[in-house]
């Protein structure tokens, strides 16, 4: 596959459905949501993280990733979005292998929080009703979830982001077609 191969199958209807979704996702933090999209990204870029990198990052939003040149490229050809080695530097950062420190993004300011990175982390699944316990705005009471192949240390991690709130990084959790949402204001405890 080239960074010529199409994206989105339907450019207009599955960008729009994937933005919902991921709006979904955000809103109600840690509900696991489908991608609808028909797209084939190439390896190792998941159908989830490749419909949000496509429904988000443009020219304006320079992009940290790990995922290889093809992907780069492919990135770069349908959404526009620089690529920058500098992780501190990107608005959105992608990682399909070992998890960044969620301290090396760039976590906005006070002025402007909304400057905060969003981390795009690919896992090997998600799972509701056990795991994590998330509590926060958009849970009623607290929700369950399961995320296997996250980092050993990312709820200790979670701990000191979460704390730097309206600050932060906000992290998308993409395993297959499926997507969380952790925003910065969710507080994550051990199961």
């Amino acid at each position: 596959m080239t960074h010529l191969s199409p994206s989105f199958a339907d450019p207009v209807l599955d960008a729009q459905a994937s933005f919902r979704a991921i709006l979904e996702a955000m809103s109600r933090p840690g509900r696991i949501q489908r991608i609808e999209a028909r797209i084939a990204p190439p390896a190792p870029l998941c159908t989830a993280a490749a419909a949000a990198l496509l429904s988000l990052a443009d020219a304006d939003t320079p992009l940290w990733l790990d995922a290889g040149d093809a992907v780069a490229e492919w990135l770069r050809f349908h959404c526009g979005a620089p690529i920058t080695p500098e992780i501190g530097a990107a608005r959105f950062a992608l990682a399909c292998g070992a998890a960044p420190s969620l301290e090396a993004l760039d976590v906005g300011t006070d002025e402007d929080p909304q400057l905060g990175a969003t981390l795009i982390l690919q896992v090997a699944g998600l799972v509701a009703g056990d795991g994590w316990r998330l509590t926060g705005p958009g849970i009623q009471h607290e929700h369950r979830l399961r995320v296997l192949g996250a980092p050993a240390d990312f709820t200790t991690a979670w701990a000191r982001n979460q704390a730097l709130f309206p600050r932060g990084v906000d992290v998308l959790l993409c395993a297959g077609d499926s997507i969380a949402a952790l925003p910065r204001s969710v507080t994550i405890a051990e199961g």
